[in-house]
């Protein structure tokens, strides 16, 4: 049922009222204050403004029963503390340029919003003065009290939205919220690697250490590196790209994991801007397609990525939360992540990732629920490795003219061919996979994988070269749209067009399509617009008729490459090998898939006992 609108035969105008202080407050903190993560956003946020080197953080059943944050920054005096409860009162700014933020939190909203809705303590102590507390509960502000602290800030935040029961409603469970507060810390954490984070969990009168992150030291790679350790893990740091790359005064630094090192979610993606946390969703979509060619669907890049720029180059206040960004230029700003990332993924060449030889590795596990094996001798005397193999060895009435060997190739290319980073290859297994031994291990190739992605280079490169070829329609598709889609499909038609897709207004808000990519072959010409349309209206850009392009491509690589379970030559074999180190990607196939693992003898050996 269809509730009626008040303001329908009534007798009385509507009148206009001033909200008080308090409701003003509550209502800003639906914004500002969504969950016990965003508090501790803006907390964290404060003490990093403050100049803070060591942030404690403790919580409370997800945070909605206490939230404390402990920093050593700079503090506040006994007069700034009811100002800082002050609607829009702030130190960051002083009002006259709002696209000149230097700061993390510049609206002044945060403490009087938190103050509104919970029972909010703050005590602080700058240097050179004693320290003080203030206290607000529900927006009732209490006088200024002395407080015993040495120097910083401490604000205790209870009962979170105790004050808007309502809200609590819409909480999740205490875990959910403790994995959100967790993963604000993480990303304020790859924000400001000289900065120490401790996050504690002090449910239930235990205090849990659930992520500490020391500061860091050292150059802003260095110093990013040890953290990413921290944050994101050996296996990352070890499989990341370092990039620094600048464009038209903008740089994009961070690190850039290997297609092959992809994560199921989204969840390692980590962007930046001037070194504040966003939630963009046109820069997460240039990240998504920077990997575009060299990943599944399925599979979702890493990345731990800062774009720095100008302030007045980029808008921060789109969003009361300010994770929204807005730049003057966007399609700059996308520009720069996607070529910055492709033309680092390409420079890697061949490289893949180095836990996809440790799956390996760990595949090959001994059997289980045994006693460890004893071997007699850990190092035998050279003696007995002589003797050994002569009692080994076979005799001359076994009835062999020699000792069998394995097919070998010519020594001369064998020496060669082993200094190289993927090794000679030394054998062919189920006609699918190259076994080809390194200078310090060795090497397993799935020869159709590998081949796929060479063939879809050469490809790549042969369109590049050639231009992409138009095939014109005997009779134009119509399509009829609405104004504002036909507007926005006119403005990106000279970029479609490069790429083989000619459109042209045809009077109204009708389109005509009189040319569409050879390549593609028979185009469904409408369904196709309208997806670009989707991208456009979500992105501001359109990867669309690339990526099907690509995927064509991508097929007729797969069907001109070595099948499975041909029989290779010894030369067909390094042949191969030697064009994987000079091709761009090769360590991927087109679906994000490794097309080599390496072992290294020393992980070899481990499995045999040897050390």
């Amino acid at each position: 049922m269809i509730a009626a609108n008040p303001y329908i035969h009534t007798t009385q105008r509507p009148i206009i009222r001033q909200l008080d202080e308090a409701a003003i407050n509550r209502i800003a903190a639906g914004e500002v204050v969504e969950r016990p993560a965003s508090a501790v956003k803006e907390l964290v946020e404060n003490a990093l403004d403050a100049g803070a080197r060591r942030i404690s953080i403790d919580y409370a059943d997800g945070g909605k029963t206490l939230i404390r944050v402990t920093d050593d920054g700079c503090g506040m005096t006994a007069e700034d503390l009811p100002l800082a409860l002050s609607r829009h009162a702030t130190s960051k700014i002083d009002g006259s340029d709002l696209l000149n933020i230097h700061s993390f939190g510049f609206r002044g909203e945060a403490l009087p919003s938190l103050g509104a809705v919970g029972r909010l303590t703050i005590s602080s102590r700058p240097e050179g003065n004693d320290g003080m507390m203030i206290a607000v509960s529900g927006g009732r502000i209490d006088p200024v009290r002395p407080s015993p602290l040495s120097q910083g800030t401490i604000v205790e935040l209870r009962d979170l939205f105790y004050a808007t029961p309502a809200r609590l409603k819409f909480m999740r469970s205490d875990r959910a919220e403790s994995m959100a507060i967790s993963e604000v810390i993480k990303r304020l954490a790859l924000a400001e690697p000289e900065v120490g984070f401790t996050l504690r969990d002090v449910s239930n009168g235990e205090a849990r250490v659930m992520f500490r992150a020391d500061p860091v030291s050292g150059d802003f790679f260095d110093a990013l590196h040890g953290r990413v350790t921290s944050v994101l893990g050996r296996d990352f740091a070890d499989n990341a790209l370092a990039i620094d790359h600048s464009r038209e005064g903008l740089r994009l630094v961070g690190y850039a994991a290997l297609p092959t090192y992809s994560r199921g979610s989204s969840a390692a993606q980590y962007l930046f801007v001037n070194g504040r946390p966003v939630q963009d969703r046109a820069l997460f979509g240039a990240l998504r397609a920077a990997y575009m060619d060299v990943l599944s669907r399925d599979r979702h890049p890493a990345a731990v990525l800062n774009i720095e720029c100008d302030p007045q180059s980029v808008d921060v206040n789109v969003h009361p939360a300010k994770s929204e960004v807005r730049f003057r230029d966007p399609a700059l700003a996308r520009a720069l992540i996607v070529s910055t990332l492709r033309h680092a993924l390409a420079e890697a060449g061949h490289r893949a990732s180095a836990t996809v030889g440790a799956e390996t590795l760990g595949a090959f596990q001994p059997e289980t629920n045994q006693p460890p094996r004893v071997y007699q001798m850990d190092r035998p005397s050279s003696g007995a490795i002589s003797s050994a193999y002569t009692f080994q060895a076979p005799s001359a009435d076994m009835g062999f003219a020699e000792a069998p060997t394995a097919r070998m190739e010519p020594q001369e290319i064998a020496q060669t061919d082993a200094a190289r980073p993927l090794g000679a290859a030394r054998a062919q297994v189920h006609e699918n996979y190259i076994i080809a031994q390194t200078a310090d291990g060795m090497v397993i190739v799935d020869q159709h994988a590998a081949h796929e992605r060479l063939v879809y280079e050469r490809l790549k490169a042969q369109r590049d070269a050639n231009g992409i070829a138009a095939q014109a329609l005997l009779i134009p598709e119509i399509i009829d749209l609405s104004a504002s889609d036909t507007a926005r499909l006119l403005d990106v038609a000279p970029e479609l067009a490069q790429l083989g897709l000619v459109i042209e207004a045809f009077g109204g808000t009708a389109i005509a399509v009189r040319e569409t990519p050879a390549i593609l072959g028979r185009v469904n010409a409408s369904a196709l617009l309208r997806d670009i349309l989707d991208d456009l209206a979500d992105l501001g850009t359109s990867d669309r008729l690339q990526a099907r392009m690509d995927a064509v491509l991508s097929r007729m690589a797969c069907h001109g490459s070595i099948r499975s379970g041909r029989q290779m030559r010894a030369e067909e074999m390094n042949a191969l090998l030697r064009e994987m180190e000079a091709t761009p990607l090769s360590g991927q196939c087109n679906h994000g898939r490794p097309t080599y693992v390496e072992l290294k003898l020393a992980d070899i050996e481990k499995l045999f006992g040897r050390r």
